[in-house]
């Protein structure tokens, strides 16, 4: 029997605030495990955040998965938000084949990428991306009978995670720019995923019945997370990284990996072409190779 890689089957967010460059990170590293012999499922689940399927070599973007189950329930729809109801998104673990086509892209290297939901064409007082947090938490894509490494691309900010969207991944990857707020952000994280795994439970008061309450409780109690890492990204020089590792580890934190600055990437997003980072690649096998470590590591 093959011996299955280290990260086959994963789900892995990607988080940052905004401008870090989430999406730029993960698209290098759905691109340099595929070249490692994974196979990738991208998740979009930036409700706002535009191109991902340009930078990852596809012509269109697939139709978004809210309306495959249902419409977000603020317009009338099944999806609601994991806050008000924690309750599964029925259908989500699916098997690839009975997806409608329209509802994912494939690029020339085998990525695929399957859009969570937009709000940008939701309506007046319909704009809450709620629904786009519950199919990011509860997807699960199987192809051939296998489950790819997955990648999800979620939102800039902390919203999604504090509405419980880590509870279903295996690992919470945040982004640092050169920036405060960046190195602050991930200590956040690294604060709320320790205590989940502590067996702390998310807040209930606002929940209409018994039901519910035991449904948000249970989520989090059977969480998957297993711990936060974190990378640098737009890195200029040596003394920048220096700094930005200092202040991590004032925080105690040790970054995995470096993304350094290459204005390729710039021009990829601007031009809405494929992404082109040749100065980055060698950085980005080395971070798939601590993923692969931390997640052997967890294993024993």
């Amino acid at each position: 029997m093959e011996h299955k890689k280290a990260l086959t089957g994963r789900r892995i967010g990607v988080f940052g605030k905004g401008g870090s460059g989430k999406s730029t990170a993960l698209v290098l590293l759905a691109m340099a495990l595929r070249d490692s012999g994974y196979e990738v499922c991208v998740v979009d689940a930036d409700s706002t955040n535009v191109g991902l399927h340009q930078a990852l070599g596809m012509e269109t973007a697939p139709t978004q998965l809210l309306d495959y189950f249902g419409g977000v329930v603020f317009s009338g729809g099944s999806v609601t938000c994991p806050v008000d109801d924690p309750t599964p998104l029925p259908g989500a673990d699916i098997s690839l084949d009975q997806l409608p086509d329209r509802h994912y892209s494939q690029n020339d290297g085998g990525i695929l990428l399957l859009t969570a939901g937009k709000i940008g064409d939701q309506g007046p007082g319909a704009g809450c991306d709620g629904p786009v947090s519950k199919i990011a938490r509860d997807l699960r894509i199987h192809q051939n009978g296998e489950t790819p490494v997955t990648l999800v691309d979620f939102k800039a900010g902390f919203e999604d995670s504090a509405r419980g969207a880590v509870t279903g991944l295996d690992w919470a990857l945040v982004v640092v720019d050169p920036t405060t707020a960046a190195i602050q952000m991930a200590a956040n994280m690294r604060d709320m995923v320790n205590q989940i795994k502590a067996g702390g439970l998310p807040a209930t008061k606002h929940l209409e019945t018994p039901d519910l309450v035991e449904w948000a409780n249970r989520i989090f109690r059977e969480a998957t997370i297993k711990g936060v890492l974190v990378i640098l990204n737009r890195v200029r020089d040596e003394e920048m990284e220096g700094y930005m590792r200092e202040k991590l580890a004032e925080q105690g934190i040790e970054a995995i990996g470096v993304i350094h600055e290459d204005p390729a990437i710039a021009m990829s997003w601007l031009k809405g072409m494929p992404m082109e980072a040749a100065n980055a690649k060698s950085d980005v096998e080395r971070i798939v190779e601590k993923l692969e470590r931390a997640e052997e590591k967890s294993l024993g």
